[in-house]
């Protein structure tokens, strides 16, 4: 994995393509800090591609949510409080 600065990227583009062409991915970097990732594709494969991005996003979301459950102690909330949980609000609401 090589890493490239928003400078690279603005005044070298050609390299710069050419690099994701041969990288899997490219580190974008701006004051030395990453900030952006990458990747490069071709027409062929790039549905595939966001759709393997877009579902390590959601696993990781569901991680940090699970994570956070754990923190809180409510991952051991049983499936009859939750449904009382729903049930309540839905009461609130009217519904």
């Amino acid at each position: 994995m090589k890493f490239v600065s928003v400078r690279d990227l603005r005044l070298k583009p050609g390299h710069i393509w050419e690099l994701a062409k041969q990288e899997k991915d490219l580190i974008v970097t701006a004051n030395g800090r990453p900030v952006a990732i990458l990747t490069g594709v071709n027409e062929n494969t790039l549905e595939e591609e966001l759709d393997a991005i877009r579902r390590a996003r959601a696993l990781k979301a569901l991680d940090s949510i699970h994570k956070d459950s754990v923190i809180k102690g409510t991952h051991r909330i049983t499936t009859n409080e939750i449904q009382s949980e729903i049930d309540a609000v839905r009461k609130e609401k009217g519904s």
